[in-house]
């Protein structure tokens, strides 16, 4: 429960400053964490570091 506490920590601080959404790289293999969260995965994979991620959004 630390990673999804952390993640609604980030949304909580981007909603205070007013943002709509927060956008992230997630690793693929982190994507079905991501997903329970509310993030939806657009664009292509792409390798950054050597491991291949995907971009993710969620609307706050």
């Amino acid at each position: 429960g630390v990673g999804a506490a952390l993640v609604r920590a980030v949304e909580d601080a981007a909603r205070a400053l007013g943002l709509s959404a927060v956008d992230l790289h997630a690793q693929t293999h982190a994507l079905g964490f991501y997903e329970r969260l509310g993030y939806t995965e657009y664009g292509p994979e792409f390798m950054d570091a050597g491991i291949p991620h995907r971009a993710m959004r969620r609307a706050l």
